[in-house]
């Protein structure tokens, strides 16, 4: 059965991480759904957000190169700063900075107390609220050649607020882009971007202690994560393409309505003592 669950998790990791709707939460509240009726764990999310991540690596695999290329040329001199690829490299370096530094100082929380299922609640419906004013009154003007340092740095810590599950990597880079005046896909394709450093960084930082030191903690082994993994990264690559054609032409009304009755669901389950926070 782990088997199984392993994969359902998989796929619901693969179908959460890129919309607005927190990855993290959904996979917490799955969790309390299945047989063993258990956290997945922070490893194991982490983990599996290796696949999704990938899937981003390789949906804009020329864009990176593009933008790799440009940033190593502004440090030799070969390529202005103010080259928008260049630019876009320090970009996402300074945009990432935030949930590294926020990451590592409240590590022991965000594995622990920060999971309770009734923070995940309130995140779910407060930043959808957040998400549906952003949407209503953001100019929706800017693209991304016209990325400032400044807004590079409030997107970072807008990612930040990720780490506490249920306010959604993607949900929280993409609120901020909206009031700032980006568009819709401008919002979601930095955020998908911006995530880069910050998922691999902690994904990899939790695979090397549970190969090294601790073992996964949840009710899943390595090879069940790994298939999980695998999963999430499939599901993720055509999740990119079609949420960024959806969001290209549509509001995020839609995303807005579902954290909303989902968060509200929550709290009567928790109420009515069906799960455990």
């Amino acid at each position: 059965m782990n088997w199984i669950e392993a994969a359902f998790l998989g796929l619901v990791q693969g179908l959460t991480e890129f919309l607005p709707i927190s990855s993290s939460a959904h996979l917490r509240i799955v969790g309390e759904f299945l047989p063993d009726a258990s956290d997945p764990g922070a490893a194991f999310t982490a983990i599996t957000q290796l696949g999704t991540e990938t899937a981003v690596i390789v949906y804009f695999w020329r864009d990176i190169v593009r933008i790799v290329k440009a940033w190593f040329g502004s440090l030799t001199g070969k390529v202005s700063r103010q080259d928008p690829d260049a630019r876009m490299g320090w970009l996402v370096i300074l945009g990432s900075l935030p949930i590294i530094v926020l990451g590592l100082l409240f590590q022991d929380q965000i594995e622990s107390v920060l999971r309770s299922l009734w923070i995940v609640a309130t995140m779910l419906i407060v930043f959808g609220m957040i998400l549906a004013v952003a949407d209503a009154t953001g100019r929706q003007e800017r693209d991304l050649s016209r990325l400032t340092y400044k807004h590079g740095i409030l997107y970072g810590f807008a990612q930040a607020l990720a780490l506490i599950p249920g306010v959604s990597r993607s949900g929280g880079t993409i609120t901020a882009g909206l009031f700032m005046g980006y568009t819709r896909e401008a919002a979601a394709r930095y955020s998908f971007l911006l995530a880069i450093p910050a998922v691999f960084g902690s994904g990899l930082y939790q695979l090397y202690k549970v190969l090294t030191k601790e073992g996964l903690s949840g009710p899943y082994g390595l090879p069940e994560t790994g298939l999980a993994t695998v999963i999430a990264f499939v599901v993720g690559y055509v999740i990119i393409g079609w949420f960024l054609k959806y969001v290209s032409t549509r509001s995020y009304r839609l995303f807005v309505w579902y954290r909303i009755l989902l968060g509200l669901a929550l709290y009567l389950l928790l109420g009515f003592n069906v799960i455990s926070a």
